[in-house]
């Protein structure tokens, strides 16, 4: 599903991710995990298309992704890509709903009302059937991110990038995010990617990947 081969990216002087190798397999759950700074969001944005490395190749669905021109990768990171942060980054002025629809939408390729059933359905699947026409500020922190999540599929990706997805939720909420992403997998069979300092989602993956100073332990 993913392959990194060699990625190395600097930040001026800071070498950050020093020729890093990294495969994961379809509908695999996988943590990444390791200290403050040792490359694992920078990595994330590399496999996720939102940085480029210095070197090195990263390949999706076999597609070399540092070969695609601006607009095909735009196509490629809106149709097999999804995004879930730390921040849920929904758009204050849309209900929850709309948020989840926008990149249905953007995407084109389905009438209005098919993407609108889609996105309900999905918030049925996220517990949050009834607040589909709340705004973010009528919701609280899980559910703004259970939102999120339910965004990030709704073109159905071939992979979900996640980066501390639950750092800002408490205990309780945390464990239903924690949950919520392995039914989601069952169910939709996405390869899942997480960077994460929580040990209880981290164990939880099917594979956890420990790095240190800018290598793959």
């Amino acid at each position: 599903m993913i392959e990194c081969i060699d990625i190395n990216k600097w930040y001026g002087d800071l070498h950050v991710l020093k020729d890093v190798n990294f495969t994961s397999k379809d509908a695999e759950i996988v943590s990444i995990v390791g200290a403050s700074g040792a490359g694992k969001s920078t990595l994330l944005q590399i496999m996720g298309t939102l940085l480029k490395p210095e070197s090195g190749k990263v390949l999706i669905d076999g597609v070399d992704v540092n070969a695609l021109g601006n607009r095909e990768l735009g196509i490629l990171r809106n149709s097999r890509i999804g995004f879930v942060f730390q921040f849920h980054h929904l758009l204050p002025e849309f209900t929850a709903v709309e948020n989840i629809m926008i990149p249905a939408l953007i995407a084109g390729k389905e009438k209005t009302s098919i993407i609108k059933e889609k996105a309900l359905a999905l918030l049925k699947e996220v517990g949050l059937e009834e607040r589909a026409e709340h705004k973010p500020s009528q919701l609280s922190g899980g559910e703004c991110q259970r939102v999120a999540i339910a965004r990030a599929i709704i073109n159905n990706p071939s992979v979900i990038f996640a980066d501390e997805p639950s750092g800002n939720l408490d205990s309780h909420t945390k464990q239903d995010i924690h949950q919520l992403f392995f039914s989601l997998r069952e169910k939709h069979g996405q390869t899942i990617i997480i960077v994460t300092h929580d040990n209880s989602l981290a164990t939880m993956a099917d594979r956890m990947v420990t790095m240190q100073d800018g290598i793959i332990l």
